[in-house]
This record gives structure tokens, sequence and C-alpha cells, in this order.
């Protein structure tokens, strides 16, 4: 599961995403389903996660924005990745 995800996104955009929408920006496996990464990050950071939407970037990689159900927050993600 752990090899789904490959890096947090740490962008203004992505910090502000954090704080107002509780959604978190990931950049994952570029064969990862939907489905596949919503249960990559609940068994990874152990949270409930509402929506999943992804999109490939121009440097093919796939990125994905996980928002979060109310219960679980971004910020102790970020905080688990070291980056908060």
């Amino acid at each position: 599961m752990k090899s789904v995800i490959k890096r947090l996104v740490m962008t203004e955009k992505a910090v502000k995403l954090m704080e107002t929408e509780n959604t978190i920006t990931l950049i994952v496996d570029s064969k990862a389903t939907k489905r596949v990464i919503k249960k990559a990050v609940e068994d990874s950071f152990n949270v409930k996660v509402s929506d999943v939407r992804t999109f490939n970037t121009i440097k093919n990689e796939k990125k994905a924005f996980i928002k979060l159900k109310p219960e679980s927050l971004a910020s102790d993600v970020g905080s688990k990745m070291g980056v908060i």
C-alpha cells in the first residue's frame, strides 16, 4: 500500500486547500485507481476519506486531491508526514 503514495505536495495552493477544504494533495503511482488511492490513504494515515479527485500532470505524474471527512484533519496528515 505504501508504494501507492509517492509524496505529499506542499505548494501554496496545496497548503490553502489543507487549511480551508480539509484536502491533502499527493503525488501517487500513475497506475493507481481512485479506490486504491483511497484505501492507501485510509490505511497509512488512519483517516476517513470522503472524495478522491485525480489528474495527470505535464510531468507525467498522477496528482490526487483527497478530501477528508470532517472527523479527520488534513493538518494531522501533514504533521505525520513531517511537513507541518
